[in-house]
C-alpha cells in the first residue's frame, strides 16, 4: 500500500494508538509495522484473531505479559558462543515464566470458550522449566549471582567476608588508638579502588606509613592504606579475582544451556509478540467501541453509523454509506466545512483498518471490502489556498491514480476539477469521473460543481449525496444524505445575514432558469426526504413500542402457563395421595379377607384379589407429562388385531382382540375385555406367539406382566401357610403367562419339600416339576413348569 495514501488517510495515527496498548517491545514493534492486507482469506484470519482476543478480554480479561522482554539478541549471541551477563539471563528466565503463565491462562480460557487461533499459538509455546530453574538457582531478582550458584563460589565468598571482617577489625583498632586518632580527619574506614583505607590529615603524612590511594578535593585529607593491612588487602584482592573467574564459569554454563534451546526460544518470542499484538488490537477495539466487520472482495461497502476513529465519540457525527450494490460511484456535494473531506477519510480509513485486521467503529453487521489498493487525492480546503499550482498538484495525483488503479480499487477524490476555470474544471471532472466509473472502480468524489449533480442524476450506477446544512442555524450538521444532491444555500445565508432585498432579487434574476429548476427540484427532494425521515422515525418508535408490548405479553403468558402447571401438578399430587391412602386401606381389607379365607376355608380366589388390586392401581391418575408425551408420539403403523398395545387412560397393557369400526378397538386387559378409542392406544409390538388359552366361559387371555415375580421364598413358614402362598403364586404366574417358577423351601427336615411336591403333582396348571440343579439351589428349591 502506498505510504503517501496511508498518511493522507491518517492511518499512522491509528497505528500509534494501537502501539500504546501493547505490553512488550516485541508487540509494539509488530503494531508499528502493521500494514493493510489485500487477500480476503488473510484479512478474515487476522479479524478472527482479533475477535478471539476481544472475547477473551471481555469475558476473562487480557493476560499479563509481565516479565516478557525481547531476548532475541541475547539468545542469538548465546547460539554463537558469546557469554551472557546476569541481566540477560534474568530476562530469559522471566520471559520463560511469563510464557508458561500465558500458556496456562489461554488453555484454561479455551476449555470454557473455544478460541482456536489463540489456543493454537499459545499451545505451541515450548516448556523450558529446567532452563528457567537453572537460571533462577544462580541469578537473583536483582541480576546478582547468588552464593548457591556453585559450591566453589560459596566457599570463595565466605573467604571474602572473613577477610573483610579481619581488615575492618584491624583498622578499627588503629583508629581507636590515641596515637593514630589525632592524625585522622575522621575516625572512619572507607574504600578506594577496592582497597580499605583511612582518612589521614595531610600534615601527618610523614608520620604515617602506608600507601596513598586518593586525596580530597582540598588536599587536606589523604586516603592511606596502612602497611599493616597491605598484605591482607592483597589477599582479599586475589580472592575477588577468584570470585570473578568462578562467576564467569557459571555464566558460561548457563549461556551454553540457553544456546542449546536457542531455536525454541526465538520461536517462543515470536509467538509472544503475536499474542501481545492481538490483545492490543482487542483493547483498541474496546476503546473505540468498535465491532467486527463482515468482509467481502466484491467491492461492497455498507456502513451503519460509521464514525471517524480519530474524532471524539461525543463530537463525531456518524454516517451511513452503501456503495457497490446498486451504484458504484457517489458524488457528494455541499458547502465548505460541511464534512465532505471527513466523509472521504472515514470511508478510506475504516477500509484500511478492516484490511489490517482491526475492528471498526460501526454498528454490528456492517460490511467492508478488501480492495487491491486505495487511491486518494484529498486536499485541505481550509488551509490550502486554491491556485494554479494546487490544480497542477491535484492533476499529478489523479494522473498517477489513473495509471495504477484496477477494477478492484477504491478511489477517493476531493474537490475533483477544482482550482481552475469553473467551466473547464466541471468538464474535466465529468470526464475523469466517467473514465473511472466505466472501469468499474468503487469511487467517492466531492465537488462544488452543479454540472456534476446532473451527471450523477443521469448516469446509471452513479448517485448524488450531500452534506446536510441547517439554514436556521446557518451551520452544517455533518450528516451524509445519500440520494439527495446538495443545494446552494448562498441566497438563504445572505438573506439571514441581512443582505438588502433588492440585491438578493437582482442576484436571483441573474441565475439561469435551468439552475433554478435544479435548485427547486433539490429543495423538493430534501423536503420529501425530511418527511420520509420523520415517518421512518415514527414507525421505528411504534415498532419498538409494539416489541415492548409483545415481550410483556409473552412474559405474562409464560407466567400464567407456569402457574397453570403448578396448579395441575399440585392437583395431581393431591390425587395421588388420596389414591395411595385408598390403596393402603384396600390392602388391609384384602389381607383380612385372605386371613379369613384361611381360617374359615372360604373359597375366596386369589386371582380375584389380584384383579381387585389391579383395578385399584388403574384408578391412580397418570402423570400429565406422560399423557402429553403419548399425544405427541406418532404410531409407527396402524393398529391391527393381535397387536400388543398400551391404554394411556388406564396406564395398562393389553392385546387387541378386534377392531370396532375406524375409531374403536376391543382390547383384552387381563381378565377383562373393553372397548377403547384408537386415539387412546399406543402400539407396543406385535401379538405374542403364544396362543390364548381358553379356560372357562370367562374367555381369559394370558398376557405377560413383566412385574410379576418368578420365585417364591417359603423358608420359615409351616406347611399349611406355605400351600396357601403356593396356590396364590401359581395363579399369579399362570395369569401372567410365566413358563417356569421357582419355589424356595430350604433343605431342613424335608417336610415342606414333600408337601409342596405332593401339591404340585395334583395342581391343574403344573406341567412338571423337579428339584433345583447345581447353581439353582439344589434340593432347597423346586422348579415347576406351567402348562
Amino acid at each position: 500500500m502506498d505510504q503517501k495514501i496511508l498518511h493522507t488517510m491518517e492511518y499512522p495515527k491509528i497505528i500509534n494508538h494501537l502501539a500504546r496498548y501493547t505490553q512488550t517491545s516485541l508487540g509494539k514493534q509488530m503494531a508499528e509495522e502493521l500494514q493493510p492486507v489485500t487477500r480476503l482469506e488473510d484479512v478474515k484470519l487476522l479479524l478472527q484473531g482479533t475477535e478471539e482476543s476481544f472475547t477473551v478480554d471481555r469475558l476473562k480479561g487480557y493476560p499479563s505479559f509481565g516479565g516478557v522482554v525481547d531476548i532475541t539478541s541475547a539468545v542469538r549471541r548465546a547460539r554463537i558462543g558469546g557469554t551472557l551477563n546476569p541481566h540477560e539471563l534474568l530476562g530469559i528466565a522471566t520471559t520463560l515464566e511469563g510464557s508458561r503463565r500465558i500458556k496456562r491462562y489461554l488453555s484454561a480460557v479455551h476449555e470454557d470458550n473455544p478460541v482456536e487461533i489463540l489456543f493454537t499459538l499459545s499451545d505451541s509455546l515450548s516448556e523450558q522449566k529446567p532452563l528457567e530453574d537453572a537460571i533462577k538457582r544462580c541469578v537473583d531478582d536483582s541480576a546478582e549471582i547468588m552464593d548457591s550458584a556453585s559450591a566453589e563460589l560459596s566457599q570463595i565468598r565466605r573467604e571474602l567476608r572473613g577477610g573483610e571482617v579481619r581488615i575492618r577489625e584491624k583498622l578499627d583498632s588503629m583508629i581507636r588508638s590515641s596515637t593514630v586518632s589525632k592524625m585522622l580527619q575522621d575516625q572512619i574506614v572507607t574504600i578506594r579502588g577496592d582497597r580499605f583505607v583511612i582518612p589521614v590529615k595531610a600534615e601527618y603524612r610523614s608520620h604515617f606509613g602506608g600507601i596513598v590511594h586518593d586525596q580530597s578535593g582540598s588536599g587536606a585529607t589523604l586516603f592511606i592504606e596502612p602497611e599493616s593491612i597491605v598484605a591482607m588487602n592483597n589477599k582479599l584482592r586475589e580472592t575477588k579475582l577468584r570470585e570473578e573467574r568462578e562467576i564467569e564459569v557459571i555464566l558460561q554454563k548457563l549461556t551454553a544451556l540457553v544456546g542449546e534451546q536457542a531455536e525454541l526460544l526465538i520461536y517462543d518470542i515470536d509467538i509472544l509478540a503475536q499474542l501481545d499484538f492481538m490483545f492490543a488490537k482487542a483493547r483498541l477495539a474496546r476503546e473505540m467501541k468498535a465491532t467486527l466487520p463482515r468482509m467481502n472482495d466484491r467491492g461492497f461497502i455498507k456502513l451503519r453509523r460509521g464514525r471517524h476513529p480519530l474524532i471524539s465519540i461525543d463530537q463525531v457525527v456518524p454516517i451511513d454509506v452503501e456503495l457497490g450494490n446498486h451504484f458504484s460511484t457517489i458524488i457528494v456535494t455541499g458547502p465548505n466545512t460541511g464534512g465532505k473531506t471527513v466523509t472521504l477519510k472515514t470511508i478510506g480509513l475504516l477500509s484500511l483498518m478492516a484490511m489490517s485486521g482491526l475492528f471498526v467503529p460501526v454498528e454490528e453487521g456492517c460490511q467492508l471490502c478488501v480492495f487491491d489498493a486505495i487511491y486518494a487525492d484529498i486536499g485541505d480546503e481550509q488551509s490550502i489556498e486554491q491556485s494554479l499550482s494546487t490544480f497542477s498538484s491535484h492533476m499529478t495525483n489523479i494522473i498517477s491514480i489513473l495509471k495504477n488503479m484496477t477494477p478492484k480499487s477504491l478511489v477517493l477524490l476531493d474537490e475533483v476539477g477544482a482550482g481552475t476555470d469553473p467551466a473547464e474544471g466541471s468538464a474535466l471532472a465529468i470526464a475523469i469521473l466517467e473514465h473511472i466509473h466505466s472501469l468499474g472502480c468503487r469511487m467517492v468524489a466531492t465537488t462544488h460543481y452543479s454540472e456534476l449533480k446532473a451527471y450523477a442524476y443521469e448516469r446509471k450506477g452513479v448517485i448524488n449525496a450531500s452534506m446536510e446544512f441547517d439554514i436556521n442555524t446557518l451551520s452544517p450538521t455533518y450528516r451524509l444524505l445519500v440520494g439527495v444532491p446538495g443545494r446552494s444555500n448562498a441566497f438563504a445565508i445572505a438573506e439571514r445575514l441581512g443582505l438588502p432585498a433588492p440585491i438578493l432579487e437582482f442576484a436571483r434574476g441573474e441565475v439561469k432558469e435551468e439552475d433554478l429548476r435544479v435548485e427547486n427540484m433539490i429543495a423538493k427532494l430534501e423536503e420529501n426526504r425530511n418527511i420520509a425521515e420523520q415517518e421512518r422515525e415514527n414507525a421505528e418508535k411504534l415498532r419498538k413500542e409494539m416489541e415492548g408490548l409483545r415481550s410483556k405479553h409473552e412474559a405474562e403468558l409464560e407466567k400464567l402457563e407456569q402457574q397453570k402447571e403448578r396448579y395441575l401438578e399440585k392437583a395431581d399430587e393431591e390425587a395421588r395421595e388420596i389414591i395411595a391412602k385408598a390403596r393402603s386401606e384396600a390392602e388391609k381389607i384384602i389381607d383380612e379377607l385372605r386371613l379369613l379365607a384361611m381360617e374359615e376355608g372360604a373359597s375366596v380366589k386369589e386371582h380375584k384379589l389380584i384383579a381387585a388390586r389391579k383395578q385399584l392401581d388403574e384408578a391412580e391418575p397418570a402423570m400429565r407429562k406422560k399423557s402429553i408425551a403419548h399425544k405427541a408420539a406418532k404410531p409407527k403403523r396402524s393398529i391391527q388385531p393381535g397387536d400388543e398395545v398400551k391404554v394411556h387412560s388406564l396406564n395398562q397393557k393389553g392385546h387387541v382382540v378386534e377392531l370396532s369400526g375406524d375409531k374403536e378397538a376391543l382390547v383384552q386387559l387381563g381378565i377383562m375385555k373393553m372397548k377403547v378409542a384408537l386415539d387412546d392406544l399406543e402400539l407396543i409390538g406385535s401379538a405374542p406367539v403364544t396362543k390364548p388359552v381358553q379356560r372357562t366361559a370367562a374367555n381369559v387371555k394370558r398376557t405377560r406382566d413383566e412385574h410379576v415375580r418368578t420365585e417364591l421364598d417359603l423358608r420359615g413358614a409351616n406347611l399349611e401357610e406355605a400351600l396357601i402362598e403356593v396356590d396364590r403364586f401359581i395363579d399369579e404366574a399362570y395369569l401372567s403367562n410365566l413358563g417356569q417358577i421357582y419355589i424356595i423351601h430350604g433343605k431342613g427336615t424335608g417336610i415342606l419339600r414333600s408337601g409342596i411336591s405332593d401339591y404340585l403333582r395334583r395342581h391343574k396348571h403344573i406341567k412338571s416339576y423337579r428339584l433345583g440343579n447345581y447353581g439353582e439351589g439344589g434340593t432347597g428349591v423346586t422348579v415347576a413348569e406351567l402348562k
